[in-house]
């Protein structure tokens, strides 16, 4: 009668109460579906847990959109029940919930499931990150410390990283670790570290993949003195090659710079104005110096044929009477 009246939080409420004659799953998720107050969704999820809890990844499915996730995990975490919803944590992670996230990586751990953990880190980074690192630094297993070294890396905490991958022999990572940090005093600690433990193998690795953090007199200087030359001799061969391409491309450039110089000042000593002939002025022709104006014909014009004897033009009179 509730559902044709459409009174579905009631329907609810009634199938809750009376659930020995009154419930039907199928029935109650069409319901669920309706009702109107949000609070009959958790009521529903502990009713689920004490009389259906095989049936409640069903139940969260049917109203997962209108769930508060974070809420949801508070619930089942102080019930005890936090395992039975992992197929609905795994459903809604991609929302990167801090309260999702988290949960999901307990229950990776209490699994020991380090692939899975390492993927949901990597993909969903809301998380207390070194929280989680302090947690799992002192597992007893191996690759769960490995993680938390990479959590420390992503923290840019490189030493703390470094130390525990070195403590866990784990020599690779140390060295990846330092040469992503950029910090050359790292590398040259952990060049350190391998020299004192003789591992000449270590060694030449650290010197390929931590190449631009180290000098080569440091380099040349440590393994002088610690009998590793045969093994420093690659980083040396290749930091030769590199300095000496170097000085020849600064003096091709130099070369270069000093032919444009000698272009530039050949092209200045090249070029003679163009100047009026006699020393004249530009914009009339080849006056004579000592021209001043309406002061009569110039003596350059006179000897041209031009003045008194000139068609039109009165005796005397001079240029300014043009």
């Amino acid at each position: 009668m509730y559902t044709h009246y459409d009174e579905f939080d009631q329907a609810a409420n009634c199938m809750i109460q009376h659930s020995p004659v009154a419930f039907s799953h199928d029935q109650f998720l069409m319901v669920m579906q309706k009702v109107s107050n949000t609070e009959l969704y958790y009521r529903a999820i502990s009713f689920y847990i004490e009389e259906q809890p095989m049936q409640l990844a069903s139940l969260l499915k049917a109203i997962e959109s209108k769930l508060d996730h974070a809420r949801v995990v508070q619930q089942l975490t102080g019930m005890g029940n936090l395992p039975l919803i992992l197929p609905y944590l795994k459903a809604v992670q991609q929302h990167n919930i801090q309260q999702v996230n988290e949960a999901l990586n307990g229950l990776y751990i209490e699994a020991e499931d380090y692939e899975a953990l390492g993927k949901s880190i990597d993909s969903y980074d809301n998380i207390d990150q070194i929280g989680l690192a302090g947690q799992l630094e002192t597992h007893e297993l191996l690759e769960f410390r490995r993680v938390a070294a990479k959590l420390y890396k992503l923290n840019k905490r490189y030493k703390q990283s470094i130390e525990l991958s070195k403590k866990d022999k784990i020599y690779k990572d140390a060295m990846v670790t330092a040469r992503d940090s950029g910090a050359a005093d790292l590398a040259e600690s952990l060049l350190a570290f391998f020299i004192e433990a003789k591992d000449k193998e270590c060694f030449t690795a650290m010197l390929f993949t931590c190449y631009d953090l180290l000098k080569p007199d440091v380099v040349l200087e440590l393994a002088w003195r610690n009998d590793m030359m045969d093994a420093a001799m690659p980083f040396v061969i290749q930091s030769v090659k590199q300095y000496t391409t170097k000085i020849d491309s600064l003096d091709i450039k130099e070369q270069k710079k000093e032919k444009e110089e000698e272009k530039s000042k050949s092209a200045v000593n090249d070029f003679v104005p163009d100047m009026p002939m006699g020393g004249g002025v530009p914009g009339f022709g080849n006056l004579a110096i000592g021209y001043t104006p309406g002061a009569g014909v110039a003596p350059g014009m006179a000897a041209m044929g031009m003045g008194a004897g000139m068609p039109g033009m009165n005796p005397g009179m001079g240029m300014g009477g043009f």
